[in-house]
């Protein structure tokens, strides 16, 4: 899995964030790369950078929410370089609120774009994926897919089922051509926090350790080489989802503990 010359990758999500920090790491090792997100202008600077450093990259703007944009994406992706053999899911959004607080609309915007987007990512890519000689698939999940957040039930519940998704398919494709690995990042650099404080109105802080999006990407290069199911950025994060299990009532006391709280804004964390 080392030789990465020749492979060509698709990444959603990848104007900001994990995503951008995972195209990056995957075209310095030499992977095409097609580029997908909704802002155009944001893309396009992901884009340049990686042509200036040597890249091959092609963007498509697009929502994966919208499965006519996820098969543009892929029908692009063959016409520019011939083939698919990566996948990472990444696209996604997050909520803060407690279940009596999390309207059904707000529920199912947050399905909708951090699975379903997953799901319709996936389904399209996979027939391509299958003719490869070698090839992955990344679901970009959550430590909180293994362990839920008080106050972020309806996040979790989301990035859950990206996991399931995950398991099920290392089980379909057992024996076939494709990886399935699915990465559990914690709270990470990005403009993810920034982005729930524009829409609900307050900020997110917490105790927990926090990590860079290069840090996920190179983690995510690891897991690909040596075809990891599963990605723990964060190390010792892997703990929690052993305590989780084997101890759960300890996990909730840690959890009251290092979780997110909402504060106002301009409020001293």
């Amino acid at each position: 899995m080392a030789d990465w010359q020749g492979r060509v990758a698709l990444v959603s999500g990848a104007s900001s964030g994990i995503g951008a920090a995972a195209a990056e790491a995957l075209a310095a090792k030499g992977c095409a790369v097609t580029l997908l997100a909704r802002r155009r202008d944001r893309l396009e600077a992901v884009a340049d950078r990686l042509r200036l450093a040597g890249g091959r990259v092609h963007v498509v703007v697009g929502d994966v929410t919208a499965d006519d944009d996820v098969v543009r994406a892929i029908d692009e992706t063959l016409a520019a370089f011939g083939k698919l053999d990566i996948v990472i899911a990444n696209a996604g959004a997050g909520f803060h609120g407690s279940l009596l607080d999390t309207s059904p609309d707000a529920m199912a915007r947050l399905l909708d774009l951090n699975y379903m987007g997953t799901f319709l990512m996936v389904r399209a890519a996979l027939p391509h994926l299958l003719r490869a000689p070698r090839a992955n698939v990344i679901i970009v999940s959550s430590i909180v897919g293994r362990r839920g957040l008080g106050w972020g039930s309806a996040y979790a519940a989301t990035k859950f089922a990206q996991v399931g998704l995950a398991e099920s398919l290392r089980v379909e494709l057992a024996g076939t051509s494709v990886r399935v690995g699915v990465v559990f990042p914690v709270s990470t650099e990005t403009e993810f926090r920034e982005a729930m404080a524009r829409e609900q109105g307050f900020e997110i802080r917490g105790k927990g350790p926090r990590q860079s999006a290069g840090h996920v990407a190179r983690a995510i290069v690891r897991g690909i080489e040596r075809g990891r199911p599963e990605i723990y950025p964060h190390a010792a994060s892997k703990l929690l989802a052993i305590v989780s299990v084997m101890f759960p009532g300890l996990a909730d006391r840690i959890i009251r503990r290092y979780g997110r709280k909402p504060i106002a804004r301009g409020e001293a964390p």
